[in-house]
């Protein structure tokens, strides 16, 4: 049986590294989330209460509290006022992870999923050290979930199950899964999450994902990251390209232009669409490849006023 930490990390995740990237996290600029005083939705709530954030005060109305009574403004006005507050409630996040066979590809230092695995474990460290939660849910694999969880316990149990969950490969019932059913089962579980982050290569990207994002993104704050490969990206140099799959072993030769970018935009039509399907929507994006250096772009898409 693997172990969590038996992975190389080119092509499964390594346990440690995941726990290690907490210190990258700890030296970044950390501002005020705004999830820590909005709701799903974007939607600020006034309820009242002890321990709350005074929001604004109003005339009184038949059934408010006289305790909340806002006695020196009804002292200037000569009418009764009522003080409202905003409940302060803690974020939550909900990674929404790509775990499709696709994802287990890379010409260039790592695997799609190793890249993925990554990027959700600095997110994973960045939003608890926020003070908010964080959860996982997998697609395209399995149908694993994470419930979010707070503090350095939350961010460890996302590196555990992203480590478990590659080291047991797809689940045995498995199937695959569209983006827009995805969606549409991270959707119920979206009460009290008011962020969602899609970290995927777009592959099961169909038309029916747009609508379901447009939903997720009128009832939390959407962001997507896609992760490629360097093929998928830009057209490739002439040569032969070894490719494995399934055990089995094929050669590709690409020599001509029109060959090469044809090549390449099949291989890219994943990435090409889910970041068309974002940038139609509004919806903050970015897109890496296995080569580079994930937290920038988490941190980009997940700090406040993230931006397309």
């Amino acid at each position: 049986m693997n172990r969590p930490d038996d992975g190389d990390g080119r092509t499964r995740v390594r346990l440690t590294e995941l726990v290690a990237l907490r210190a990258r996290v700890a030296k970044a600029a950390l501002p005020r989330l705004e999830s820590r005083a909005m709701h799903a939705g974007q939607q600020s709530s006034r309820l009242f209460g002890r321990g709350m954030d005074y929001a604004e005060s109003r005339v009184y109305q038949p059934g408010d509290d006289v305790r909340r009574l806002d006695w020196r403004l009804t002292a200037r006005s000569g009418r009764l006022h009522t003080k409202l507050f905003q409940e302060e409630r803690e974020g939550r996040l909900l990674i929404l992870l790509d775990t499709h066979e696709s994802m287990r590809f890379g010409t260039r230092v790592r695997f799609k999923s190793v890249q993925a695995a990554r990027a959700a474990a600095l997110a994973a460290w960045y939003v608890v050290r926020a003070g908010e939660r964080v959860g996982l849910m997998e697609f395209g694999g399995g149908d694993r979930l994470l419930r979010p969880q707070g503090g350095a316990r939350g961010a460890l149990a996302i590196c555990g199950a992203l480590a478990e969950w590659q080291g047991q490969g797809p689940a045995v019932h498995a199937q695959a899964e569209s983006l827009s059913q995805a969606l549409l089962r991270a959707s119920r579980l979206m009460r009290g999450t008011n962020r969602l982050l899609l970290i995927s290569d777009g592959l099961s990207c169909d038309d029916a994902a747009r609508g379901r994002l447009l939903d997720l993104a009128g009832k939390a704050a959407v962001r997507v990251l896609v992760v490629a490969d360097a093929l998928e990206l830009s057209m490739p140099p002439p040569g032969r390209y070894p490719l494995e799959h399934d055990g089995e072993r094929r050669e590709v030769a690409l020599f001509g232009e029109r060959q090469r970018r044809e090549f390449q935009q099949r291989l890219g039509a994943g990435q090409a669409a889910l970041n068309s399907v974002a940038q139609g929507l509004g919806i903050p994006h970015r897109t890496i490849d296995t080569t580079a250096d994930p937290l920038d772009a988490v941190l980009a898409l997940l700090a406040p006023g993230a931006r397309r």
